[in-house]
Order: structure tokens, then C-alpha cells, then sequence
């Protein structure tokens, strides 16, 4: 009854939810062991991004959700899994749009999106798909064919369809891929020049570490109790019981906690924090504010910028106005930029000198037009505080994500399903007490096979993730990316597989018509998303309740079985099957590339030997595959060094030992790298540098609302949407957006009117929350919500459901990372008119 009420009050969690067999052509190498276990199981093991659970199965069907028994704080959103595997708009068969079926790849693109669909049998849909990828081959070239897929779907180490397609495509004779992602675009290309690793997802500082020591934590434009609920992977939600005993140790000691946020966010409002009001994208400025303060008044720390940083002398000119702008970045300049007082800028400046200071950046302020400046500046403000490798001090950029923070067991690492590899950090090449515990790893299906033939010389390019629109459009484009100069490739058709670009991408208007630059859209999916219904040819595939496979936690402290409880939903067939059959069109030996000569089910338990194995040499038990399949996961235990690890300590205590991954194997403020790129948008250090829209622009006259657009409650990005979990805030059937009660007096608006958003990118309705929770001059609308526009396929139209990314500007952060945006000048008005249906979660028109 305790965990219950502790649930409550953290997620409020919502009350409980109340087919053809598989075809498959796979390989018979290796008998499964799991067959002799019950194909189907009344409670059978499963995991998701929410966390890993038990489905209960009752007369064949999925119908409700058990949570994993060691999960604590399990998610609400859990419980949306059934109604999403019946949705109205699940996909149960091949279908391909009317007018490609009749004229293939010289059909009226425009007609995507607003066309029929024409359903057709399994072989049909195989073999157009590889006649497809061989005409586009043999008339343009592998670079032609886009692969790069994204997205978050599968968490299975088996059924991962971005590394699955990728893999076949491989094999089949090329494709262009993609780098970095959307969520962590800017700090995945900045942090490595500053610290040496990827400080998206190095490990952090131990929350008991940060219990036991820390005096004042700052979330600075993170909300972890909001973002910890889901993970790329599986959640294991550790990091609840540890914000629970930090709650209860700041009453017994006083810790501070600050919010440095446009909103009010719910880890505010769990720690009763003291609510920092900035304009959105004006945190550099803030920062650099706060460091002028701590330099001009002596109070920053000497010893630690000269021992542990390079470059300080380059900054410091530019801090004090010595450089080529001649401004100093005073309190003062920081508040008429930022909007917090320039008091209150020195009092925190001098207050976080003062105390054991945690600074916990999360990932909103990077997706922003420079958003690589904004963590080097967080990395910067905490060297000159001199806490960093300190019991309870310093800064953490992962404790936003799921179980940052989280003591590191002996269990599981690596992530199958990233195609970035992360950055150490301070750990180093040397061994020590503070160093994680060592580890097994849970490996999955690669991108690359293993057996031999043409496809292990190919090369894949890369563009960046959220440059796809302006390859398109631009074709032979150079551009700058990273230190190099890439050249955008005429593409010409493009496989998507477990992602909803039609979701994650900005200015959907501009991206409706850059996609028929495509000749060809495939997509491999599940339910009738805004992508799928822009697609030519839609393959249906599984959920992960309707297949086998195996995963990890998050945190590295369980392996998962996934098991299979329940048929497949029509005709829909598992990933690794679909690309298998594809590549039969190809031959055998292109087959037998993408098998290795393993059935799915010999792949399932390859991947738990793999790590059984390496378990075995590390000292850590685990148990035969057979047993792990029965009990459904294998828990690894945490040291408890592991929970007193803090990050850079290693570094802090022997700079030569344990040298960072940077040329000075220091922290470098100033990079010389990045100086010798000789870029406009990112200077050689930190910089305040405008943003293309602020409030404090030119745009902001006719556009006066800062539109915010942070990870929504209720769902993973667009996932879950299509179930009942959006009526716990949807208003009158649409998006939310919180106003400020002042800027809604000023339209007329009141709570629970439907309003429009817009700006000269597009317009959207959604539905109004007026709350003193955001601050005035902004508004917020998470992302995620399923695009469903009045006039389908035609840009312009209005969506009458509220994607926010409709009005989002599809603007690089930079040459250096060329990433995404997140935010936006709009304006909102009451919305008059007759209210239009939502059609987006039935299925389209289908031919049968």
C-alpha cells in the first residue's frame, strides 16, 4: 500500500486498461528452446520503453498490463499497451497507394497523404518493394537509397528495425544513413571537443553520492521526474526511490533547489523548487552573466581553471568585453537579454560558489538555433565553480534521462539500438575504486554482417539526422558538419522502420513537399501513422507482445525476456522476417548474409549466451537461457562502490592518470578544433549568440509567444497517442497548450477554448490551459501529438490536432552540429469556427 501512494504522488498514475498466424520463411538452423516453454503465456514477460511488465492474455487477446514486480514506481503509460496493440488504426495488412500500384514510381506524388490505399497480398507487396530498391540501384546508385530510419519503437535486441533495415539494405548494395539523433543532436557533437565524451549519456554522479553531499541542485531546463518515466531502452525507474530519499534528506538538511525553466515543471513542483523565470533560448546569456560576476568579484576557482582547463584566457577576453565585440557580459547585459534580474544573477552566482552545487543541465535547451553553446556554457560556468570530481558537486547532463544517476551494477552495457557511441568521460584507461562496475553486455542484431561477400566493403554515408528535408531540396549541396564538408546525395527513395518522421521532423509544411521529392516511401509499421499514410507502400509488422526477443534495462540491472503472447494483429509480420524475405528477392547468399545462418529464435539466445559468457569471465552468475526464459529476466546486483561513484573524480584526482579525451586532456573552454573551423554560429568557445527567433527579436512583433515544446507526460514523443491515455489532457480532443492567465486576457481566451497557434510556417488548434505555471510572454505544447490535417497531403492545411512541429522552424543549430530546434514565435487566437473531427486514429480508405 506504501509503493502505491508513493506512486501516486510522483506520476499520478491513471487507473488500469480493462488474428492470421505469423508467416514465416526464416531460416531452421537452431531448434528454440523457448518453443518447449509455451509459445503463448497467460502473463507472459514482456518490456517496452515504459518498463517491463507481464501481459495478462485472456481468450487469445492481450488485455492488460501486470508491471514487472521489482519496478517500484511502474508508469501509467504502461497501461495503454493493450488498447494500442487493437487500435482502430492498426495496420493488418499490405497495402500500397492506389495510384503507384497503376504507374509506380511516376505516379502524382502530390496525391500522398490524400490518396487511396489498395490492399494486396504479401507477395505483391515483397516484390515491388525489391524491384524498387533495384531500380533505384541500377538507375542512380546505392547513395540514392535513404536508410537512414529513426525513431524509438523497438526495444527488442533482436527485432530493432532500424539496425534490421539498415542491415538488409546493407547487404542488398547500399544506402545513405544518418548520424546524431533528434533528442540529443547539439550536446552529442559540442561535449566531446569539451570533455572528451558524449555527456548526453556517460554515466553521472550516484544519486547517493548527491543525497549524502549536495546543498543546493539546480534543473536547468531539465524535468527529470517527467522524463525518467520512459528510456530508449527499458526503465527500470531506480532513479524514483532515490528523488524520494533526496525529498526526504533536503527537509532534514535544507537543500535548495532551483528550476531554471520558462515553466513550472513537475520535478518543480515535487521538490518545491524555487522557479527561476528565463526567456526560452536566452540561457547562455544568463550563464555568462553569472560567470562575469564570479570573475570580476574574485570569487571563482583559480586553481581549478588552471589546473583542470584550457583556454580560459580566450574566454575571459570575451567575457569581459576584450574581444571582437567589445561587450561585457555583465549581470546587467544578462538580464535584459535573459529576463531574470541581475540581482538575482549574482545571488545564485555567489550562492552556488557557496554551497556543494549540483548543476543538472537536461537536453530542452540544446534543440534551439545554437544549441551547441549551451551546455559548453553550463560545463564552463561549473569548471569556474570549481566543483566538479567533488562528493555532490559539479554538473550532469543525463540525469533528465531515464536512471541517470542510477549506481551502475554489474550487469549489461552498451546500447544495440544507438548508432553513436558514448564518451567515457573520466574514466580512462586506468582502473579504479570509482570506476563502474565492470560488465557483461547485452549485445543485439548489427548493421553489419559477419559473413563474408561485397557488402563488408561498402561504405555508408552519413547526413545528419535532422538534415534529411534540406538534402532533399538541395541535392550536391555541400555543406559543413563537424570539421568536415559532406555533400547532400540526390536521393531518390526511402525506407522507414520503426519511426514517424511525420512526428519528430520540424516545419511539417516544408517536409510535405520536400517528400515528393522521393520517388519512392516505404514503411514498415504498425498503426496508420501521419508517416505511414504518406507512404506508397506500407508493410504491417509487429507489436512486441506479438513476437520473441530480448532485452536489456536502462540501468544495466535486468535482462528481459520478451515473449511472445499473443498472434499477430492481421497479417503483420516481425521485422527480421520481413527484410529476410525481402533480400530473397536478392538471392541466397544475400539471405544467408543476413541470417548467418540463424533462425530468429537461435539469434534470441546467441545474444544471452554472448553475455553469459562474458559474465562468466567477470565472476557474475547467471543462469542457463532455459531458466532465464521461465522466470522471464536475470537481475545483476549493484555494488556498492558503485553507488559512492562520482563523475570526474578520476580526473580531479590525477590529471595526468586519467587525462580527458580532448587534445589538452583537459576541460577546454576554448577549443582550438573548433576555432580552426572558422565558423560563423560557433565560435572556439562559449558564446551568446542571437537566436533566429527570441523574444527579444524582430519576429517577436508579429509573433509575440514563445512557444515551448517539451516531451509530454502521457506518451514517448507520438507513441501512445492513438490510445486512451490522451484523454486524461487532451481538450475537446485536442493538443493542450498552456498560456500565461495575463496573455490570455489579452485574446479573450478562456480555460478549455480551442485556439489556433500560428505563425508563417503554419497552423495548428489546440486546446487552452491557462496557468501562472508558465511564465508570461510563452506557451507550452508538448510535442507529439499525431499530425491530422484538415486536407491531407496538401501543405498549408491546418492541423486540427495540434502537432506542434507543424510550426517549428526546420533551422540547423549550427555548422557544427547542424541540429534541430524545438521552439518558435507564434500567436494564438480563440478559434471560431465549427470544430473539425479528428480522423487521424481511424484507418485510412482501403481498397480491398
Amino acid at each position: 500500500m506504501e509503493n502505491q501512494m508513493n506512486r501516486r504522488s510522483f506520476l499520478k498514475f491513471g487507473s488500469a486498461a480493462t488474428g492470421a498466424a505469423l508467416l514465416t520463411t526464416s531460416s531452421q538452423a537452431i531448434p528454440f528452446v523457448g518453443d518447449s516453454l509455451m509459445p503463448h503465456h497467460d502473463q507472459a514477460m514482456s518490456a517496452s520503453h515504459f518498463g517491463a511488465f507481464r501481459a495478462s492474455v485472456k481468450n487469445s487477446r492481450f488485455e492488460g498490463v501486470i508491471p514487472f514486480e521489482e519496478d517500484a514506481y511502474p508508469t501509467s503509460m504502461l497501461q495503454g499497451l493493450p488498447s494500442r496493440t487493437y487500435a482502430p488504426g492498426r495496420i493488418l495488412y499490405p497495402c500500397v497507394r492506389e495510384g503507384f500500384l497503376k504507374h509506380g514510381h511516376k505516379s502524382d506524388r502530390s496525391k500522398r497523404g490524400s490518396e487511396k490505399f489498395v490492399r494486396v497480398s504479401w507477395e505483391t507487396a515483397l516484390n515491388l518493394v525489391a524491384s524498387e530498391i533495384q531500380r533505384v540501384y541500377k538507375s542512380y546508385g546505392a547513395e540514392s537509397v535513404y536508410g537512414g530510419s529513426y525513431g524509438w519503437f523497438c526495444v527488442g535486441s533482436l527485432n530493432n528495425p532500424q539496425a534490421l533495415l539498415g542491415r538488409m539494405l546493407g547487404i542488398a548494395g547500399g544506402y545513405t544513413s544518418r548520424t546524431l539523433t533528434y533528442s540529443t543532436h547539439a550536446i552529442r557533437a559540442i561535449t566531446p571537443y569539451v570533455t572528451g565524451g558524449d555527456e548526453s549519456s556517460n554515466q553521472q554522479t550516484a544519486y547517493p553520492n548527491v543525497i549524502a553531499n549536495s546543498e543546493c541542485i539546480v534543473f536547468w531546463s531539465a524535468d527529470p521526474i517527467n522524463t525518467n518515466q520512459i528510456a530508449w531502452g527499458v526503465p527500470d525507474h531506480q532513479s524514483y526511490a532515490y528523488m524520494m530519499e533526496l525529498k526526504a534528506e533536503a527537509k532534514k538538511r535544507g537543500i535548495k533547489f532551483y528550476c531554471i525553466d520558462p515553466v513550472y515543471n513537475n520535478t518543480a513542483s515535487y521538490f518545491g523548487a524555487t522557479h527561476i523565470k528565463i526567456r526560452p533560448t536566452t540561457d547562455v546569456a544568463m550563464m555568462l552573466g553569472m560567470a562575469h560576476h564570479l570573475y570580476t568579484e574574485n570569487l571563482y576557482d583559480k586553481e581549478f581553471v588552471s589546473k583542470y582547463t584550457s583556454g580560459f584566457e580566450e574566454f575571459r577576453a570575451y567575457l569581459l568585453g576584450e574581444g571582437e565585440d567589445k561587450v561585457a557580459k555583465t549581470p546587467e547585459w544578462a538580464e535584459k537579454i535573459c529576463g531574470v534580474e541581475s540581482s538575482l544573477i549574482k545571488a545564485l552566482a555567489k550562492e552556488f560558489v557557496k554551497k556543494r552545487t549540483m548543476l543538472m543541465g537536461g537536453w530542452g535547451f540544446q534543440r534551439a538555433h545554437h544549441g551547441e553553446q549551451p551546455h559548453w556554457m553550463l560545463i564552463t560556468l561549473a569548471s569556474m565553480i570549481g566543483q566538479i570530481g567533488l562528493p555532490g558537486g559539479g554538473f550532469g547532463c543525463a540525469y533528465h534521462y531515464s536512471d541517470g544517476g542510477v549506481p551502475a551494477p554489474a550487469a549489461a552495457t552498451g546500447n544495440p539500438l544507438s548508432d553513436v557511441k558514448s564518451g567515457n568521460g573520466n574514466m580512462g584507461a586506468v582502473a579504479s575504486e570509482n570506476a563502474p562496475a565492470a560488465s557483461p553486455g547485452l549485445t543485439g542484431i548489427s548493421v553489419n554482417s559477419k559473413m563474408e561477400g561485397p557488402w563488408r566493403k561498402r561504405k555508408i554515408p552519413v547526413i545528419p539526422v535532422s538534415r534529411i528535408v534540406e538534402c532533399l531540396e538541395n541535392p550536391g549541396k555541400e555543406i559543413l558538419f563537424d570539421g568536415k564538408k559532406i555533400t547532400y546525395p540526390d536521393l531518390k527513395l526511402a525506407y522507414w522502420a520503426g519511426g514517424n518522421p511525420f512526428h519528430h521532423h520540424q516545419d511539417r509544411n516544408r517536409m510535405i513537399k520536400a517528400w515528393r521529392k522521393f520517388e519512392t516511401f516505404i514503411v514498415n509499421e504498425c498503426f496508420w501513422t501521419a508517416t505511414a499514410r504518406m507512404a506508397d507502400i506500407i508493410l504491417p509488422a509487429t507489436t512486441e507482445q506479438e513476437r520473441n526477443d530480448i532485452t536489456k534495462s536502462h540501468t544495466n540491472s535486468y535482462i528481459f525476456a520478451m515473449k511472445k503472447a499473443v498472434e499477430p494483429a492481421g497479417e503483420a509480420r516481425d521485422d527480421f522476417d520481413i527484410f529476410e524475405d525481402i533480400l530473397r528477392r536478392f538471392g541466397a547468399d544475400e539471405v544467408l548474409a543476413f541470417t548467418e545462418g540463424k533462425n530468429k529464435e537461435a539469434w534470441i539466445q546467441s545474444f544471452y549466451q554472448q553475455s553469459k559468457e562474458k559474465a562468466a569471465k567477470s565472476g557474475v552468475p547467471m543462469p542457463s537461457f532455459e531458466e532465464f526464459w521461465e522466470k522471464g529476466y536475470v537481475k545483476f546486483e549493484t555494488p556498492e562502490s558503485a553507488k559512492n561513484f562520482i563523475k570526474y573524480k578520476d580526473f580531479r584526482d590525477n590529471p595526468i592518470t586519467h587525462r580527458l579525451g580532448t587534445p589538452s586532456g583537459k576541460i577546454e573552454i576554448f577549443s582550438r578544433k573548433i576555432a580552426g573551423y572558422d565558423y560563423k554560429e560557433c565560435k572556439g568557445h562559449p558564446s551568446w549568440m542571437e537566436p533566429m527567433e527570441w523574444l527579444g527579436s524582430s519576429v517577436a512583433k508579429e509573433f509575440p509567444l514563445n512557444l515551448v515544446s517539451p516531451h509530454p507526460k502521457y506518451r514517448l514523443h507520438s507513441q501512445l497517442n492513438n490510445t486512451w491515455l490522451r484523454d486524461l489532457e487532451e481538450v475537446q480532443g485536442r493538443e493542450p497548450i498552456w498560456i500565461n492567465p495575463k496573455d490570455a486576457q489579452k485574446r479573450g481566451i478562456a480555460n478549455g477554448d480551442v485556439v489556433r497557434i500560428f505563425n508563417k510556417r503554419g497552423a495548428i488548434l489546440g486546446g487552452a490551459v491557462v496557468t501562472d505555471y508558465v511564465m508570461e510572454g510563452v506557451v507550452r505544447m508538448q510535442e507529439g501529438a499525431w499530425y491530422d490535417p484538415v486536407e491531407p497531403g496538401k501543405a498549408g492545411s491546418l492541423c486540427k490536432h495540434g502537432d506542434v512541429n507543424v510550426l517549428i522552424a526546420d533551422i540547423p543549430t549550427s555548422e557544427l552540429a547542424q541540429g534541430n530546434q524545438a521552439t518558435a514565435l507564434v500567436e494564438i487566437e480563440k478559434y471560431k469556427g465549427t470544430l473539425p473531427p479528428i480522423t487521424v486514429f481511424d484507418a485510412p480508405q482501403i481498397k480491398m
